[in-house]
Formats: C-alpha cells, structure tokens, sequence
C-alpha cells in the first residue's frame, strides 16, 4: 500500500523515526540499522512495509531493499511476528542472518531476544531455499566454516570425542572468529573440555 515515504526526518529515534511529507508526518518503525543509516540525516527515503491488524496499523521503515525484503521473509514463517523480525535486524547484520540460515547456524539465530530454539530451527527450515535468491551472502564464508566444522570434528571422533558432546563449542568458536585456523580451532575446544 506504501512503499516508500520521503521527506525530512523530524525525529528519530533507535526504534522509530518520523518523517514529514508534505505537512504530514508518518511514523514509522525502524531496527538499529535504519537507525544507523538516517542518524545525522536531515531528509531521507524510506521504504516502508505496512501491517494492518484487527487492533492496529503499523507502520514499519527501512534504509534499504534488502532489509526490507529479510523482513519480509521472516515475517513469512510461522510464529515470527513484525516485533521478532525487527529485533532480529536490530541484533544481527543482514549477512549474520542470511549466514545463519544457509549455514543451519540456530545458536546465532537464538542470541535475538524472543526467538527460541523451534522458531530458530523453524526460520531456518522454512527459508533456507528462499535466502540464496533474496539476499547477497558471502557464500564462501559459510562454506568453509562447514569445512572447518567438518575437518574438526573429525579430528576430534579420531581422538575418541563424541561429535554431540563438542559440536556446540565449535559452533561457539566459529561464530566468534569465523577465520579461524583448523589447528587453534580443535586446541580452543579440548581446552573447554
């Protein structure tokens, strides 16, 4: 129904900004990256997604097509509403999420507040055919994580470690440091042993 407002931002804040277009101000629910964007902005073009409820219309902006094409793909699955979406841009980049959903990475998924492990398990099921078209991730990255995952846990069953009981503390460490060498990788996770 709207697609984009633009006009000069009368105020803005980490959760919302309000913009005037011709005498009339809409306002609008942004995440922390459209907040980034429009910051020291004095006008700006919005992109807008809108939400009719029983109760409400709501109104939501983004910064760019990407964002607003991951929320839209997010308010998509089952149990992820325009609220969960907006924490989930708010907490991760657009290339955290679209890596953890190829990359069936649910920990990551599960670090927004609100999203649990079935409806992390759930975004990733229902969207992981979906987000190689919608979104432009760094592909390579998240398959040599799958490489490294794989070469470590490995050296690790040769070892006599089973991979359920160390799978999540490599997941942990290639999370925190994704150019993480193979070697400092299986030393970081004997150690948490």
């Amino acid at each position: 129904m709207i697609d984009f407002i633009q006009g000069i931002i009368e105020e803005i804040t980490p959760t919302f900004v309000v913009i005037n277009c011709n005498g009339v101000g809409y306002k609008a629910n942004i995440s922390l990256q459209t907040y980034t964007a429009f910051q020291n902005e004095k006008s700006a073009k919005v992109l807008t997604e809108l939400i009719v409820r029983e109760d409400a219309h709501l109104l939501f902006g983004f910064s760019d097509s990407s964002e607003k094409k991951v929320f839209k793909m997010l308010i998509s699955v089952n149990g992820v509403g325009p609220a969960s979406a907006m924490m989930m841009l708010s907490t991760l980049s657009i290339p955290e999420i679209s890596n953890a959903i190829a990359s069936g990475n649910s920990a990551l998924l599960q670090k927004v507040k609100g999203i649990g492990l079935k409806t992390a398990q759930r975004i990733i099921i229902d969207l992981r055919d979906k987000v190689d078209g919608i979104v432009n991730f760094d592909q390579s990255l998240a398959s040599s994580e799958n490489k490294i995952k794989k070469e470590t846990l490995s050296a690790l069953e040769v070892l006599g470690i089973s991979k359920k009981m160390v799978e999540k503390h490599v997941d942990a460490f290639l999370q925190s440091n994704p150019t993480i060498e193979l070697e400092e990788l299986i030393k970081l996770v004997l150690k948490k042993l």
